[in-house]
């Protein structure tokens, strides 16, 4: 164990070998700043007082020469070469309702939804315990780093279950797809993200998936209905992918929470001689059209890849939805 002096105020907290500054601070209770966890993001970095740290990767993105020069760090890439003291400015935001916590999963099932989208289901080891719309790090075998993908079920079964798109030429998808069996043990760390369900809101809620954003879209509105929310407010869901062979059956959402919610898909590219008959374009530009105004009073939750993030973003800042009532994480 590693002692870490978190400044201003002093409080000190254990960051265990091989573990990063964020991740143990989060689990210390502490509320660091953060969103993607994978140092794309920058909102984690802190200054190092005293003492010495290294980063897991030699150039994470939101880190730069100029960083250096102040001694600025990111807490999801910075893991300590021995005592040290930090300065940041924490935010009460940010303490997880669950913190989170490594432990060994055990592969039971997989279950495809499309021709590249597959739900894995693991027993986990401890506390299933999470806020719907969050994420967990998965480590796999020979393979370096852990990758994030959000959980699609709602605590309560002892398991986690992750509905992971294939990513073509990637490594940890690759074992996922190709190589793990029924039985297989990885290393899952978590809960994390902010981009959860917010049940206080009396909003209506939109949710906004795109390809991979899928899984913690479908976890949002789970809980929406377990919360009893949809019996005062409506839940839109829209799905955007490319063509047909993207689509997955909508039965998947369970009977209950198909006959409450309204679910649209909108293809980008359906193709020549494709047979369908729904909208079609870029899921952002279907969201603005369909809502128009009634955008400002909704609760946003959305993802997926980045340019529909980005997109979203721009989108909804162009028809004036206040930024507290986005949410999202940004964990590419």
């Amino acid at each position: 164990m590693t002692r870490v002096v978190a400044e201003p105020g002093g409080t000190a907290f254990d960051c265990s070998k091989g573990d990063t500054i964020l991740r143990a601070a989060l689990r210390a209770g502490l509320g660091m700043p953060y969103a993607c966890n994978v140092g794309s993001c920058g909102n984690c970095r802190f200054e190092l007082l005293e003492g010495e740290v290294e980063h897991q990767r030699s150039d994470p993105p939101a880190w730069s020469e100029r960083d250096l020069k102040r001694n600025r760090w990111l807490g999801c890439q910075a893991l300590p070469k021995g005592a040290c003291r930090i300065k940041f400015r924490a935010d009460d935001a940010y303490v997880p309702a669950h913190p989170p916590a490594r432990r060994q999963a055990e592969l039971l099932s997989v279950t495809p939804l499309t021709h590249d989208i597959s739900e894995f289901a693991f027993r986990i080891e401890g506390s299933d315990a999470f806020l719907p719309g969050q994420y967990a790090l998965i480590s796999v075998p020979g393979v370096d780093g852990a990758r994030a993908y959000s959980m699609s079920n709602l605590p309560g079964e002892g398991l986690w279950r992750f509905q992971i798109k294939r990513l073509p030429g990637g490594a940890a998808t690759g074992y996922l797809f190709d190589e793990a069996q029924t039985g297989a043990k990885v290393r899952l760390d978590g809960p994390y993200g902010t981009a959860y369900l917010r049940p206080e809101s009396p909003r209506d809620i939109l949710l906004l998936a795109g390809g991979s954003g899928l899984s913690p879209m479908v976890s949002i509105a789970r809980g929406a209905l377990a919360a009893g929310l949809l019996e005062n407010r409506k839940l839109h869901f829209l799905y955007g992918c490319r063509s047909d062979q993207d689509l997955f059956d909508p039965d998947i959402l369970g009977a209950e929470l198909r006959a409450a919610a309204a679910f649209m898909p909108v293809l980008s590219e359906p193709g020549e001689g494709s047979a369908w008959q729904g909208r079609t374009g870029f899921l952002n530009d279907a969201a603005r059209d369909i809502f128009g105004a009634a955008l400002k009073t909704c609760e946003i939750y959305f993802a997926g890849p980045p340019a529909m993030s980005a997109a979203v973003q721009k989108m909804t800042f162009e028809a004036g939805v206040p930024a507290g009532q986005l949410h999202f994480d940004e964990f590419y």
